[in-house]
C-alpha cells in the first residue's frame, strides 16, 4: 500500500491549485505507470489496465468507481474486452490537483 494513496481527498472547488512540476514529480514515484496525457489542454492521469477476459475488467471497473463513489470523485472508464483505461483529472480545476494522484494510487491497489 503505498503512502499516496492513504491520503484523504480533500473537496476541489474551482478555484483549487493545480499540482506543481515538484509535486508532480514527487507523486509519480509512487504511481510509476501512469502517464501524463494532455487532452484538448487539459492535462489528466492515465493508465490501461489488461485482464484475461472482460469478465474480469468489468469487475475492476466497478471497483475504480466504488472508490470513485467514496471519494465524489469520479475518473473516465473505457471498459472493453481484455483491458481498462482509467483517466483521473479534476473536472472543476480543468488539470490535474493532489486527488488526482491519490485515487490513481488506490486504483493501482484495487488492480492487484
Amino acid at each position: 500500500m503505498s503512502q499516496l494513496s492513504e491520503q484523504p481527498c480533500e473537496a476541489c472547488h474551482w478555484d483549487a491549485p493545480h499540482v506543481t512540476e515538484t509535486e508532480i514529480e514527487q507523486y509519480r514515484t509512487e504511481i510509476p505507470e501512469w502517464q501524463i496525457v494532455d487532452r484538448n489542454g487539459i492535462m489528466q492521469l492515465q493508465r490501461t489496465f489488461t485482464f484475461k477476459n472482460f469478465v474480469q475488467a468489468l469487475d475492476f471497473t466497478q471497483r475504480v468507481g466504488e472508490i470513485a463513489e467514496q471519494a465524489d470523485h469520479h475518473p473516465a472508464i473505457l471498459t472493453e474486452y481484455g483491458k481498462v483505461t482509467v483517466s483521473w483529472w479534476s473536472h472543476k480545476i480543468k488539470g490535474l490537483h493532489k486527488n488526482d494522484f491519490i485515487l490513481a494510487a488506490r486504483t493501482d491497489e484495487v488492480a492487484t
